[in-house]
């Protein structure tokens, strides 16, 4: 038995009008999925531990069988574990992310945050503009690291742990609120502004109408993980398919491995095919008994605000990933087992993750079922199976 998650990263949704007040997921062209979920147990899981932020690192933790409760030190050690930073107990990481603020004749603090990932900017341009900051900000005492588009980390010895607000959350407001307490971290975000508004890069950028990358955001700060290997606890060799340095993350520090495909960005454009035939290879063929595939594009279109984009997103992938992965796998011989879920949701109306439970999609196929569902929020809710703890689902996947 082959075992797959193919999670859609904040696909669940709230009702939007413009939809006729269904949910992107219940209004988007979803065949595959629906067709699954007629042969399928649907129902909703509660990925977010109570009292614990929502966000795509607590919420795949425990969709990976990891009780955040437990586990989790804050998102950004996960990212820098990826990246391949260097870390000491006694440091403290934060995301580095690249934002978009306006350009006003004011102090940086009146400026207000437009998007919290530059218009998706390319690692290329991305690592320009971090070189350029850091041959000012960088020192023995902050070490800085570039990651995928706008994704960077800062790592800071012997530094605090401050509560600091994601830029996403903050979208459309002025900057100064939220900017950071600690002197430091707050001068770096204005000199980066300082620096960077004007880079050749981010003049050629706006004359092209992109969004420019023009100051460092710092969030997500905590310290150096230790998670339990995936095989100790489940017995099972896994491999992660990811764009993002969270996700990949998580699979080092599971003592996963990483299987990256060319075209992977993070983006709506993202290379759903090739991590279709990335994941069907590596359980047909390289004898990994676990395969997750994270897609992160419906919760970037949630967090940009964008109906049509987000309903494209899920299009996307129930044609062009789901729909590969299951004819590779039936083509192949091998029975498996397939979770499609969400690991929040990120609804278009807020613009940011909320700490609700998902629609959860569970195939075998060796042994499938007759409904007449399909896969949404709503119909799932209608199923009437709860699963109270995310990590449950697990077990749940790999129990015969």
């Amino acid at each position: 038995m082959k075992y797959i998650v193919i999670l859609g990263d904040g696909m669940a949704d709230w009702p939007i009008r413009e939809l006729n007040g269904q949910t992107p997921l219940a209004y988007a062209g979803t065949p595959m999925m629906d067709e699954l979920a007629k042969k399928s147990e649907i129902g909703m899981v509660a990925t977010i531990p109570e009292g614990m932020a929502p966000g795509s690192d607590t919420a795949n933790l425990s969709v990976m069988g990891y009780d955040p409760r437990r586990y989790y030190t804050g998102r950004s050690p996960l990212e820098a574990l990826s990246i391949g930073a260097k870390m000491k107990d006694t440091d403290v990481v934060f995301r580095c992310n690249l934002v978009t603020l306006t350009e006003e004749d004011a102090p940086y603090a009146e400026q207000t945050i437009l998007d919290h990932s530059s218009g998706e900017i390319s690692t290329e341009d991305a690592a320009i503009l971090l070189e350029a900051v850091c041959a000012e900000l960088a020192d023995d005492a902050h070490r800085f690291y570039t990651g995928t588009s706008y994704r960077h980390c800062m790592i800071w010895d012997h530094g605090e742990v401050l509560e600091l607000t994601a830029p996403h959350d903050v979208l459309t407001q002025k900057v100064g609120p939220h900017l950071p307490a600690d002197p430091v971290l707050r001068r770096m975000q204005e000199r980066s502004y300082e620096i960077l508004k004007n880079h050749p890069v981010n003049l050629e950028r706006k004359a092209k109408g992109l969004n420019p990358a023009n100051s460092f955001w710092f969030w997500g700060a905590g310290t150096k993980p230790a998670l339990t290997s995936f095989w100790e606890i489940h017995h099972k060799r896994g491999a992660m398919i990811s764009a993002v340095d969270l996700l990949k993350g998580i699979a080092v520090g599971a003592q996963m491995d990483r299987i990256l495909v060319e075209g992977a960005n993070g983006g709506l454009h993202t290379n759903y095919e090739g991590k279709a035939q990335a994941a069907v290879k590596a359980l047909t063929e390289d004898d990994y008994d676990f395969v997750y595939v994270h897609v992160e594009a419906p919760d970037e279109m949630g967090h940009q605000g964008s109906v049509e984009k987000k309903v494209l997103s899920i299009q996307y992938l129930d044609e062009r990933l789901i729909r590969p992965v299951k004819e590779g796998l039936d083509a192949s011989g091998e029975e498996y087992r397939m979770l499609i879920l969400p690991d929040h949701p990120t609804p278009i109306q807020v613009r940011t993750h909320v700490a609700e439970p998902v629609p959860y999609l569970l195939y075998d196929s060796s042994a499938p079922q007759e409904h007449s569902w399909k896969y949404n929020e709503k119909e799932a809710e209608e199923g009437g199976i709860r699963v109270a703890h995310g990590w449950d689902m697990m077990e749940r996947l790999f129990e015969r």
